[in-house]
Order: C-alpha cells, then sequence, then structure tokens
C-alpha cells in the first residue's frame, strides 16, 4: 500500500518537473501543456468519491489491482506519446485509476488494523511515504528528464509492475462484511461524478480568470446544479452510494476542510517557490528539486516521533501545533529577496516538513476513525478528494493573485512583488485550517468535560 501512494505522488511530482522539457520536443502550445496537468486532475478528483465506494461494494483488492494494471498501461502510453491528444488521453486515465486505486489501498489498511494504536501507526507510515513520494519525486524527475522525458512515464511503469507483482500473492482481502452490489445507484455515480469533474475544471480554470470567464461560471453553476442533483437522489435511493448521514460527523467534515486547506497551502507555495527559484534566481530543476528536498523530513518524522505525541496528546493537539508550524513556515517566507541565500529558505522548508508529518496523517485517522467497515472505502474516497480538491484549488488561488498582481509589469523586482503578495494565499489558509483544528479541539474538551460530570447511564 505503501508503495502504491508512493508511486502515485512521485509520477505527479515528476511530470511537473518534465512540463518544460515535454512542450519543446512536442511542440505543445501552453493551453495543451495545462491541460496535460489538468487532465490528471480532471480524473482523478471526478472519479475519486465512486472509487471509494466501488472498493466498498465490488472488493478493495480487486479494485485495488485491477486499477493499478490500468495504472501501469496508461502510465506506459503516455511515454509513446508523439502528439498532444495522446498525453491528455493518457493523464486522464491514470487519474481515473488512481481515483480507484488510492482509496482503495487506504481501506485496505483501515480494514486490515484494528482501530487504534496499531491503525494510527500504519497510517502514519503511509501518509508520510505518500509525502515522501512528491518531494523525492521532484528531484528525481529531474534527473530523469535529463535522460529524457519519456522516462519520467517508463519509471511508474518498472515500480506499478513491481507493486502488482508483490501484491498478487501478499494483498489479502480483509475477512469483514461488505454489502452486496445489487441495487448500485447509478444514478447518484453519475451525478455526483459529473459534479466533482466540472467543480474541479472551474477550479483549474480560475488560474486565469479573465481567459474566457463565462465558460467558468457555467462550469462551477454545472457543477453545483449536479451536486444539487446528487443530494436529491441519495436521499432517495433506496441504496444510496453516499449514505448522506456520514456528514454528521463534525470531526470528519473538519478533517476534509482541514485536508483540503492543508494542499492547498503546499501545493500554492511549491508551485510559487519553483517560479523563484527557476525563473527569478535561475536555479535549475534539479537544484529545485533538492531545495525542496528538506520538506520531506515528514519521512523520518511520520512514522518516528507522529505516533508517540499522537498517542500521548491525541490527534487535535498534534495537528494544531502542525498547522501553526504551517502558518509560521509561510509567513517566514513572506519577506523573501532576490538576494536570499538557501539557510534563509531552510527554516519553512523544516516546518513544512513538520507541518505534514503533524497533519497529513492523522488527519487521515480522524477521518476514517469511528468509520464502519463496509464504508471505509467512501471514508477514503472523501479524505482524497478533499486532499486532491485543495492541490487544485490551492495551485489556482495562488496563479490568479500572481498573475494579476504582476499585470503587464516586467522584470525581477515585479515579479518578486506579484510572488510576496501571492505567497499570501498559502498563510491564510493554513491559517484557517488552525482555527478549524482549535474549534474542533475546544468542542472535544467541552465534550469530555461533560462526559465526566454526567454519571454512567444517564
Amino acid at each position: 500500500m505503501c508503495g502504491a501512494i508512493f508511486l502515485e505522488g512521485i509520477d505527479v511530482a515528476m511530470l511537473n518537473v518534465a512540463l518544460p522539457s515535454i512542450r519543446a520536443d512536442l511542440g505543445l502550445s501552453t493551453g495543451m501543456l495545462s491541460g496535460v496537468v489538468s487532465a490528471y486532475v480532471l480524473g482523478y478528483g471526478g472519479f475519486m468519491l465512486l472509487g471509494g465506494r466501488a472498493a466498498d461494494l465490488l472488493g478493495r483488492r480487486r479494485m485495488f489491482l485491477l486499477w493499478l494494471g490500468v495504472f501501469l498501461v496508461f502510465s506506459g502510453l503516455g511515454g509513446f506519446a508523439n502528439e498532444g491528444w495522446i498525453l491528455l488521453v493518457a493523464r486522464f486515465v491514470t487519474g481515473v485509476a488512481a481515483a480507484f486505486m488510492t482509496p482503495a489501498g487506504l481501506s485496505l489498511i483501515t480494514t486490515t488494523f484494528p482501530e487504534g494504536r496499531q491503525r494510527n501507526r500504519a497510517l502514519l507510515i503511509y501518509a508520510g511515504t505518500a509525502a515522501g513520494g512528491f518531494a523525492l519525486g521532484l528531484v528525481i524527475g529531474g534527473l530523469l528528464t535529463a535522460f529524457g522525458w519519456r522516462w519520467v512515464f517508463f519509471a511508474p511503469v518498472l515500480m506499478s509492475a513491481a507493486i502488482l507483482l508483490a501484491a498478487l500473492p501478499l494483498l489479502k482481502e480483509p475477512t469483514g462484511h461488505r454489502p452486496t452490489a445489487r441495487g448500485f445507484d447509478v444514478a447518484g455515480a453519475v451525478s455526483i461524478t459529473g459534479a466533482m469533474m466540472l467543480l474541479v475544471y472551474g477550479v483549474v480554470r480560475l488560474e486565469h480568470p479573465a481567459d474566457g470567464w463565462p465558460l467558468t461560471v457555467t462550469a462551477f453553476a454545472g457543477g453545483l446544479a449536479l451536486l444539487s442533483a446528487f443530494v436529491a437522489v441519495e436521499r432517495r435511493a433506496a441504496n444510496p452510494l453516499v449514505r448522506l448521514s456520514i456528514f454528521r460527523s463534525g470531526a470528519l467534515v473538519r478533517a476534509n476542510l482541514m485536508a483540503a486547506l492543508l494542499t492547498a497551502s503546499f501545493f500554492g507555495f511549491q508551485f510559487l517557490v519553483t517560479l523563484y527559484l527557476q525563473e527569478l534566481r535561475g536555479w535549475s530543476t534539479i537544484q529545485t528539486g533538492l531545495a525542496l528536498l528538506a520538506a520531506a523530513a515528514d519521512v523520518v518524522l511520520a512514522p518516528t516521533l507522529t505516533p508517540w505525541l499522537v498517542n500521548r496528546y491525541g490527534n487535535a493537539k498534534v495537528v494544531l501545533t502542525g498547522l501553526l508550524s504551517g502558518v509560521l513556515a509561510y509567513a517566514l517566507f513572506l519577506n523573501v529577496g532576490l538576494d536570499w541565500a538557501y539557510a534563509a529558505m531552510l527554516p519553512s522548508m523544516l516546518l513544512i516538513g513538520l507541518m505534514f508529518a503533524f497533519v497529513y496523517g492523522p488527519l487521515t485517522i480522524v477521518a476514517t476513525d469511528g468509520i464502519a467497515e463496509h464504508e471505509q472505502g467512501l471514508a477514503g474516497g472523501l479524505i482524497n478528494s478533499s486532499f486532491q480538491f485543495g492541490a487544485a484549488l490551492g495551485l489556482s488561488a495562488v496563479t490568479a493573485v500572481n498573475v494579476a498582481a504582476l499585470g503587464a509589469a516586467t522584470g525581477p523586482e515585479a515579479g518578486l512583488t506579484a510572488l510576496r503578495t501571492a505567497l499570501v494565499a498559502p498563510v491564510t489558509a493554513t491559517l484557517l485550517g488552525a482555527v478549524i483544528a482549535a474549534v474542533g479541539l475546544h468542542r472535544a474538551r467541552a465534550r469530555a468535560r461533560a462526559e465526566h460530570r454526567v454519571p454512567a447511564g444517564v
């Protein structure tokens, strides 16, 4: 499972580094190049909820193995692409495959390990591996692109094959009750998938708000209309795709909101730092990847320090501490200059690693704790949808602010000013996440005090 989530993270990161080389070789327009990235996001974000529920209904091991195979095939197709449309198809289907594979893998962990310390430790190791895949992908992508951008697609094929060969004999379906697929909610599946795809597409278009804004508004309106239709369908369905009462859990809702804000802040920040280092400072892709490598400190901290802190202080306090670390990390970067040495950037990178170690895993724990075994895939789909939607929103937000602040100005100083303005978005997102965490912690304390005062049985 850790190998699969590492594969998903490294695949996305390596492609981002290789985009300039792909454009130069295939002669792609800026719109087509942006579409290569957006196609994956649309497939991933659009099908994630359906993928999570399919794992519950059709079998977690079956869904994991099937879609890992699809991931392998279409990643290879991308490596052989000689036209832009082939890349678009390959990345869209790869995103769909990840949308089915990822919640299946997460629910295999949550249904294999009993709730409590054992599951918490497994999830924290899993989360640390996921973040490590993205951080290492930036470096590995730079190295592979030096040999040829097609290796950015072929390397995941080799990894997928190794994971698939290991999973076939080793992976077992948990022996628990699984609801039958009889009466599958087709209307719910179609409406929620359409809604998620339109909403994600609208968010992606926000990167350039002045470029065809009627289409952006239409995408959001259509997405919200389909979301309303989905809610209406689920209320009447005999076998709903998503049991709406699951959202009565305040902890689950807060965890998903914080998940979206966490990835919105990080992906937005990572994009801005890449612009700063490569366009304003002239650093290479390999140097940029190495500069961001310190943010992967959670690979070490998540499986070692975080479990001890969670067991001692609880998820809520650890998450709040992590988000406050993120606020400080991004705030320290607000004063970035054109002559900054890497030593001045390092504290922010290390604090970001601390944030991910303290937030990513514990949020996954909170989002899946107390959920019935037959709905673990759904819970996994929800939290991963939040992570993915937040990433798309963060990228769009910082891009829109950066473009608006830059205007028609040119030159390094103008670029730096625009970048500083856009950095307010990651700071704001993380601060909102910290507020939500503080509210959750306050409610948990109030609930604990109330339970302590009320005699047993009352």
